[in-house]
């Protein structure tokens, strides 16, 4: 019987990863197929003990999912913050749902919001129609 070579095993092992990868994306088992990937071809140039592959594999593994995590936020740019006037609520009517004294709750579309009166702004009772004037953290600053 031959011997098989010790680059295999890393080798397939990195084919296989791949492959899952192919079958359930968004795992993010690409990044270790490549890292196995690479080790095999290690053993194929070097034939280093098995401490040293795996040294290697762990190596390779962590730069390629650094790269790959770099490579996923780079694409999505920054995040967009929901509660931030850039993001719409400012300028959309809202409707009063309960309030207490100034504090409440508005629906905003199809959100529940908590809610705080502006300044100038008498309590609302439920179902009045009220304007988003700002939003201060996770509240919206309501008023007529």
């Amino acid at each position: 019987m031959s011997h098989l070579h010790p680059a295999l095993p890393w080798l397939v092992a990195g084919l296989l990863l791949l492959v899952a990868e192919i079958l359930a994306p968004g795992v993010f088992l690409m990044w270790l197929g490549l890292a196995a990937l690479g080790t095999g071809a290690l053993v194929l140039l070097r034939d280093p003990g098995f401490a040293v592959q795996v040294v290697a594999f762990a190596v390779l593994a962590a730069l390629s999912i650094a790269a790959g995590l770099r490579l996923r936020l780079r694409r999505r740019g920054p995040r967009p913050h929901v509660n931030t006037a850039e993001s719409g609520l400012v300028g959309r009517t809202a409707r009063a749902l309960a309030f207490e004294g100034k504090e409440g709750r508005v629906r905003v579309g199809d959100s529940e919001w908590a809610a705080r009166l502006a300044s100038d702004a008498h309590p609302p009772k439920p179902g009045d129609i009220l304007r988003v004037r700002g939003v201060d953290g996770t509240v919206l600053v309501v008023g007529p």
